[in-house]
C-alpha cells in the first residue's frame, strides 16, 4: 500500500527510465502495457515501482501509415510520462476498476507525453519474466503474420499464450451467450490435455530404453515431462488463476505419483486451493477464481466416490448438468444471465477445440509452415458459426435481475442437495431452494414514488429513472473506442441487474459523444419502446430505435403517479442554424408528490434565458443535474436562482481535462444553499423520492468502500442523507 503515487505528483509530467513488463496491447489510436519504474529522473518526484502506460499514436488514414509506436516487452525506455492514481467507475453491480489494477499490482496509470523525447535505451533487458513477455510476443506475431485479417486469428492468439484482448468484443459476446467462453481462454481444460499429452509421449519413448528405465521408471520420468509442459503454457498463459489452479493441481498429482502415494481428489484440489491463495491472495477478487475452483469442485462432486460405471456419454452430460446447474447461482449473482444453450455448445465446443484446435495452434506456431496455423483456424470458423447460431436462438440466454446474497446461498445449497448421489432420499427437494434465486426480486416502487439513478460514466451523463412500472434512461455516457462505451460497460449492466427488461423511453439529449456514445449499444440490448431526441433526423441512430421522435417541449406523459415535463427545445429551435448542439438539448423535469428533479443536459446561457423567458414556473426543482457538467458557460445567477434546488449533481470525470466542475459555478450553488454531490468523488448517486415528502441520497462510493480505492484529495465521501 505504501508504494503508491502521492496526490502532490497527479498530473504532473515526470521524466523515469524502465522496461515493457507485459505484451503491449494495440488499439485503433494507442499501445498500452504494463512498466516497471527502474530510475525516475525528475528531481523529488515519487512514482511506484509497476505502472500501466498508454502511449497514443494516430491511426493509419487516406493510405498513409499511421504512428501507433512499436513497444516490445523488455525493451527499456526513457519516458516523459503524466500519473494519475488509479480511479475507476463506481457503479451498483458494475465492475471494479480499481480492484483489478491493484490485484496486478498496478499502483498508477500514465500517458506518455507527446514530443517528450522518449527513446529506446536497450533493445533487451534480460530477466527470466522478459524473456517469457518477449516470447509470447514472437508467438503472437507468428499467428497474425500466417493468417493475416482472418476474423479468428485473436482467437487462436487467445487459445495459444492468453492474450484473451485479442478477441473483438462481438465475438466475446458469442462465447458468453453460448457459454464457452471459458474455453476462449487458455483453461485448466487445455494445460490437463496438453500435460497429458506430453506424458504420454514422454512414457511412451522413455519405456523403449532399458538403460533410461534402470535409470528412472519411465512413470516418473513422464511425471517430470508433463508438469514441465503444464509449466510452460501456464508462463505463456500470462500465469491467470485458472491456469494456476491447474498447474498446482497437477504438481501436486505429480508429487504423489513421484513419492508412490496416491491422493484423494478434494486434497489435490485444496492444496491447489492453499497455493494459489499464498502466492496470491487477491486472486478472490477475480470471478475467474471463484468459477473455476467451483466447476473443478463440482466435476469432483459428482464423479469421484459414486458407485458403479457410466457409459462416456453419460458421464460427460452428468458433468456438463452438474457444472451448468451448480455455477448458476454465482453467475447469476455476478453478472444477471447465463447460457442456456451452454451445455449442448459446450458438447461441440470442447472436444472442437481441446482436441484439435488448441494442438494444431500449438504445433503450428513452433513449425514453419503455415498451413497448419490455417487448418486451426479453418475449424475454429466452423466451430463459430455453428455457436452464432445457437447464440441466436430465442432462449439461449436467461437474463434477470440480481439475485439477493441469501438467495445465491440457498441455490448453492440446493445445487450441493440435487446433486447427491441417485436413490439419496428427498433429493428433489433441492429444487425449493433455487426458487428464491428467480422469484426473490427488488420490491415494485409504491404508487407516486420514484428511483432516480445518476450513474457514473465518467464525464458524461446517464441518468436511469425509474417508477412502479416504467423506466426511462435520459443520455446514455460516452464511448471509448470502437467496441466499448458506456452502454455496455455501465448502464445495460446496471438495468438488467435493478430488473429493468425494457426501456418505455430513452432520451438521447443530442450528439455530443459523452451524452451519446453508448446510445446504440442500449438499443442494441434490450427493447426501447420510444427515442425522444435532438439529432439530426439522418443519424443512424433514428434508424436502430423502432420508434424515434424529436423532443420538443410541451410533451407531457405520466407513469404511476409521476409527472414527465419536456421543457425544452421548442419546434422552431430545429430550424435555426444559429443554435449550438448544447442549447437544442433536451430538458427534463419530473414531478412527484414528494419532490421533482430538473435534468437540463448540456445547455448553456442563451437556453437557460429561454427557459427562463418561457417556463419560468416549471424550473423549481429539489434536485438539479448541473447544466454542462458545472460548466462555466452555463448555470447564470437567474437560472440558479429560479430552480433553487436543494440538491445538485455534477455528472464529471475524475481529473477531467475541462476542470468541471468550475469554481465560480460551485460557489453559485453553495450561496444558494445547494448540498453538493459529483459522480467522480461519490460514483453513482440514487435517489428516491418516496413517503414523508423526503429525498432520500445514497452515493454508491458511501456504502461500497474498500480500502484500495483511491479518495479525492481533501473531500470525503458523504454518507447516506435525506433532504
Amino acid at each position: 500500500m505504501d508504494d503508491a503515487l502521492t496526490p502532490d505528483w497527479e498530473g504532473r509530467d515526470v521524466q523515469l527510465v524502465g522496461v515493457v513488463a507485459s505484451l503491449p496491447q494495440t488499439y485503433e489510436r494507442s499501445v498500452r502495457f504494463e512498466f516497471d519504474v527502474e530510475r525516475v529522473i525528475t528531481p523529488g518526484a515519487s512514482v511506484p515501482s509497476h505502472i500501466a502506460l498508454t502511449w497514443w499514436g494516430n491511426p493509419s488514414k487516406d493510405g498513409q501509415r499511421g504512428t501507433q509506436p512499436e513497444i516490445k516487452p523488455g525493451e527499456r525506455w526513457q519516458f516523459t510520462v503524466r500519473l494519475r492514481r488509479p480511479r475507476g467507475s463506481a457503479n451498483p453491480h458494475g465492475f471494479d476498476y480499481e480492484a483489478w489494477l491493484f490485484e496486478r499490482d498496478i499502483r498508477a496509470t500514465a500517458t506518455v507525453r507527446p514530443k517528450s523525447g522518449s527513446r529506446r535505451l536497450d533493445a533487451m533487458v534480460h530477466h527470466p519474466a522478459y524473456w517469457i513477455e518477449a516470447t509470447r510476443q514472437r508467438l503472437r506475431a507468428r499467428i497474425l503474420q500466417a493468417l493475416p485479417d482472418r476474423p479468428y486469428a485473436g482467437v487462436l492468439a487467445a487459445l495459444a499464450i492468453g492474450d484473451q484482448r485479442a478477441i473483438p468484443a462481438d465475438q466475446w459476446q458469442t462465447f458468453t451467450r453460448t457459454g464457452v467462453n471459458h474455453l476462449m481462454s487458455i483453461s485448466g481444460l487445455h494445460i490437463t490435455m496438453v500435460s497429458g499429452m506430453i506424458f504420454a509421449l514422454a512414457y511412451g519413448l522413455w519405456r523403449r530404453s532399458a538403460r533410461l528405465v534402470l535409470r528412472l521408471p519411465a512413470r516418473k520420468a513422464a511425471v517430470i515431462a508433463g508438469v514441465t509442459a503444464a509449466l510452460v503454457y501456464t508462463l505463456l498463459a500470462g500465469f491467470e488463476v485458472p491456469a494456476q489452479r491447474t498447474l498446482y493441481m497437477l504438481t501436486v498429482m505429480a508429487m504423489a505419483l513421484w513419492m508412490n502415494r496416491l491422493s484423494a481428489a478434494s486434497a489435490v484440489l485444496s492444496v491447489a486451493l492453499l497455493v494459489v491463495v499464498l502466492i496470491d491472495p487477491w486472486a478472490i477478487l477475480a470471478a475467474g477464481f471463484w468459477l473455476s475452483f467451483g466447476a473443478v469442485a463440482i466435476i469432483l462432486y459428482v464423479s469421484v466416490g459414486r458407485i458403479g460405471t457410466l457409459h462416456w456419454l453419460a458421464t460427460w452430460a452428468r458433468v456438463q448438468w452438474a457444472v451448468t446447474l451448480a455455477l448458476m447461482p454465482a453467475l447469476l449473482a455476478m453478472f444477471q444471465q447465463v447460457s442456456v444453450i451452454s451445455p449442448v455448445a459446450n458438447a461441440l465446443a470442447i472436444p472442437l477445440v481441446s482436441l484439435a484446435v488448441v494442438p494444431l495452434t500449438l504445433v503450428g506456431m513452433v513449425l514453419p509452415v503455415d498451413w497448419v496455423l490455417q487448418l486451426a483456424h479453418l475449424l475454429m470458423t466452423w466451430c463459430f458459426v455453428a455457436l452464432e447460431w445457437m447464440s441466436h436462438l430465442p432462449a439461449a440466454v436467461w437474463q434477470q435481475h440480481a439475485p439477493p446474497g441469501w438467495a445465491v446461498a440457498l441455490a448453492v445449497a440446493g445445487a450441493v442437495i440435487l446433486l447427491l448421489p441417485r436413490g439419496f432420499p428427498l433429493r428433489w427437494t433441492g429444487v425449493a431452494w433455487f426458487l428464491p434465486l428467480f422469484l426473490a426480486a427488488p420490491p415494485p416502487l409504491p404508487e407516486g414514488e420514484m428511483q432516480l439513478t445518476v450513474l457514473d460514466v465518467g464525464h458524461g451523463l446517464a441518468v436511469v429513472a425509474r417508477t412502479r412500472n416504467h423506466a426511462l434512461l435520459f443520455d446514455t455516457g460516452t464511448a471509448f473506442g470502437p467496441q466499448a462505451d458506456s452502454g455496455n460497460r455501465t448502464i445495460v449492466p446496471y438495468l438488467r441487474a435493478a430488473g429493468v427488461a425494457a426501456l418505455d423511453t430513452m432520451i438521447v439529449s443530442h450528439d455530443d459523444l459523452d451524452h451519446y456514445g453508448g446510445a446504440s449499444s442500449v438499443l442494441q440490448a434490450m427493447p426501447v419502446a420510444q427515442l425522444l431526441t435532438s439529432i439530426p433526423a439522418i443519424d443512424p441512430l433514428q434508424f436502430e430505435a423502432s420508434s424515434a421522435q424529436k423532443c420538443i417541449a410541451g410533451q407531457t406523459w405520466e407513469w404511476d403517479g409521476v409527472r414527465f415535463d419536456m421543457l425544452h427545445p421548442t419546434r422552431a429551435s430545429y430550424d435555426d442554424a444559429s443554435i449550438k448542439d448544447n442549447n437544442r438539448g433536451c430538458v427534463l423535469r419530473i414531478a412527484t408528490r414528494h419532490g421533482a428533479a430538473l435534468i437540463p443536459a448540456d445547455i448553456e446561457a442563451r437556453a437557460e434565458q429561454q427557459l427562463l423567458a418561457s417556463s419560468r414556473d416549471k424550473l423549481r426543482a429539489q434536485v438539479l443535474i448541473a447544466p454542462h457538467h458545472g460548466s462555466k458557460t452555463s448555470s447564470i445567477p437567474a437560472f440558479v436562482e429560479a430552480v433553487d434546488p436543494r440538491i445538485v449533481i455534477y455528472p464529471v470525470g475524475y481529473r477531467n481535462r475541462f476542470n468541471h466542475p468550475h469554481i465560480d459555478v460551485e460557489e453559485r450553488y453553495l450561496r444558494q444553499g445547494s448540498h453538493v454531490y459529483r459522480t467522480d468523488r461519490d460514483g453513482a448517486l440514487t435517489l428516491h423520492f418516496g413517503a414523508g415528502d423526503a429525498i432520500k441520497v445514497t452515493p454508491h462510493s458511501a456504502i461500497y468502500r474498500r480500502y484500495w480505492q483511491t479518495p479525492m484529495v481533501g473531500d470525503a465521501v458523504p454518507d447516506v442523507e435525506e433532504f
